[in-house]
């Protein structure tokens, strides 16, 4: 479910002249028994809005006052979001027959035509206040306080995200609701400032326009309305006419496959630092160490320790946390249990919260193995939101192919992937064959489209991943070592990481050296291998300008233990 939170506004929106029709408040039960939330975001103060409005417990939590107040209803428990102006500033007002004028437990409002006179007021007595306006009223609250910041302190203690929220609302008090929402909609009576904001405008005016967005948010959780919402897409990069490439952020599943060295990890990276920088909470599983070097994320497990599954259960419950999940302790032939053990709790944050809103798993084919029955896994029918990485798409289980829409298609293999891909899903490839891309670019199938596959250059991340060096460092990188052959091939010396790359190095002979040196296979191993695209860099320019054994040797050495081994 994408849209669990339905946050409302009263006046001109649910109400009409302050009241609310029977429709209405069915409409509001049967969002309430789909197993939504439902959230009334007020300008009235409490007093008023209960006289007015006996069924506002039908509500799981109410912001009054313009954003100032959160209020339960089960429990009358009330908290504050900022003070009241000073006595003085309201006798001021009195003093200066500003009338009407009513006071809640933080707000204070008037009606136009007297907002001069507020504004002179705030002035005069240095307040850090602002005035807000809603179809005349005039309300003074404090600086930073908008229904968008109380419904958003809200959600984070109900452990719920902004991007689960469809609101819908008719004044300028509302514009900053709207905007912060995932999905924003006006009702068809709202001011045209709104309207025009807005992702959607109701045919019906008031409680009417409720109940139209009641039946659709039942009838499939919006998804038709899917593409008036990009500005919240992912652009990932562009495609052969310069026009950006993006995904929607609620969608089916993608498959990010290609050859080692390929630009798997790159891609990855730039998809996950989009993700953060909009604020989608995702939760990666990391069979390799390959991401504990990531920003903004919690590692949770190590070389030696597996994760502790109650600690991802407890962390994933805060929307704004992201968490890669490293199982290299996790012994290779228990990964598909562990994945089965780790994806209900996953799944049920999902269900109860909304998030993690995206699920990625790297080195798919070793969460889900071919070999494995497909009804050992765990896999909904609805499943989605979710990325896999792999080298192996023959080798996935098949189980997960019909939550599959989107293959990215990368490295020097592209015309495998996207036929392995194809048979695993059981429908006809693309033809004719597809070249293999500059490094940087990929192929994009969406099979949903029923386009063919088409080139993307993508985005380079901000700031390019730190890899896990222990792993390359000291590590067991099985077929991705550097084997010294020499020239004849008769050498079979397999370097298995970077301490015993240069304890080889120190120790064969100048013509075996020279043989990989003048074919930049040290560089080449060091970008698709290690993928240090900087240190590879360095050693090949070396490579390039340093044609003695013994100087050349020395300084490539010397340039590995400097960031590596020292």
């Amino acid at each position: 479910m994408r849209y669990n939170i339905l946050a409302a506004d009263y006046d001109g929106t649910l109400a009409h002249y302050g009241k609310v029709s029977p429709e209405t408040i069915e409409a509001l039960k049967r969002i309430k028994d789909s197993k939504r939330y439902l959230i009334l975001v007020t300008g009235r103060v409490l007093p008023e809005l209960k006289a007015l409005f006996p069924e506002h417990t039908l509500f799981h939590k109410i912001v009054a006052e313009n954003g100032a107040l959160i209020y339960d209803p089960l429990t009358l428990e009330e908290k504050k979001l900022g003070e009241p102006p000073p006595s003085e500033f309201i006798e001021s007002l009195v003093q200066k027959s500003v009338s009407p004028l009513s006071e809640g437990k933080v707000i204070v409002a008037t009606w136009e035509p007297h907002h001069a006179t507020v504004l002179e007021t705030i002035k005069e007595s240095g307040l850090e206040s602002q005035v807000i306006f809603n179809k005349g009223a005039v309300m003074i609250l404090p600086a930073g306080i908008n229904k968008a910041k109380g419904l958003e302190t809200l959600l984070e203690e109900m452990h719920l995200s902004m991007h689960n929220v469809v609101a819908i609302g008719d004044a300028e008090n509302d514009l900053a609701m709207l905007q912060a929402a995932e999905c924003s909609v006006a009702v068809a009576n709202a001011l045209d400032s709104v309207k025009n904001k807005a992702d959607w405008v109701t045919s019906g005016d008031h409680g009417k326009g409720v109940f139209e967005l009641a039946n659709a948010l039942l009838e499939n959780d919006l998804r038709d309305f899917d593409q008036k919402l990009q500005r919240h897409y992912i652009e990932l990069g562009k495609n052969r006419k310069n026009q950006p490439f993006s995904i929607s952020p609620f969608r089916d599943g993608i498959m990010i496959a290609g050859t080692s060295g390929g630009g798997k990890t790159t891609i990855t990276s730039t998809l996950l630092e989009v993700m953060t920088k909009k604020k989608y909470q995702f939760c990666l599983i990391d069979p390799e160490g390959d991401y504990v070097g990531l920003d903004n994320t919690v590692i949770l497990g190590t070389e030696t320790q597996p994760p502790v599954v109650e600690e991802i259960k407890t962390l994933i419950q805060n929307p704004k946390q992201n968490i890669v999940v490293c199982i290299v302790a996790v012994p290779m032939a228990d990964r598909p249990a562990f994945l089965n053990s780790i994806l209900p709790i996953l799944l049920e944050n999902r269900k109860i919260y909304g998030h993690p809103h995206w699920l990625i798993f790297d080195e798919a084919h070793h969460l889900l193995p071919s070999q494995i029955e497909a009804s050992f896994f765990n896999i909904p029918v609805d499943f989605n939101n979710f990325v896999l990485i792999t080298t192996s798409p023959d080798q996935v289980n098949e189980i997960i192919f019909g939550n599959l829409n989107m293959l990215v298609a990368t490295g020097d293999q592209p015309t495998f992937m996207i036929e392995a891909f194809a048979s695993r899903k059981k429908i006809k490839p693309p033809r004719p064959a597809t070249e293999t891309l500059p490094k940087g670019e990929a192929w994009i199938w969406d099979t949903f489209s029923g386009k063919k596959p088409f080139p993307v250059q993508f985005n380079k991340p901000d700031h390019l991943l730190h890899r896990h060096k222990r792993k390359y460092a000291a590590g067991n990188m099985k077929e991705n070592s550097f084997v010294f052959t020499g020239p004849d091939g008769k050498l079979k010396l397999k370097a298995y990481n970077l301490v015993i790359f240069v304890q080889l190095a120190e120790g064969v002979d100048d013509e075996t050296w020279m043989f990989h040196l003048n074919n930049n296979e040290y560089s080449d191993w060091l970008d698709n291998r290690v993928h240090d695209e900087e240190l590879a860099g360095l050693v090949r320019d070396i490579e390039n300008n340093q044609k003695d054994p013994v100087i050349s040797r020395k300084k490539i050495i010397e340039q590995i233990k400097s960031k590596y081994t020292v």
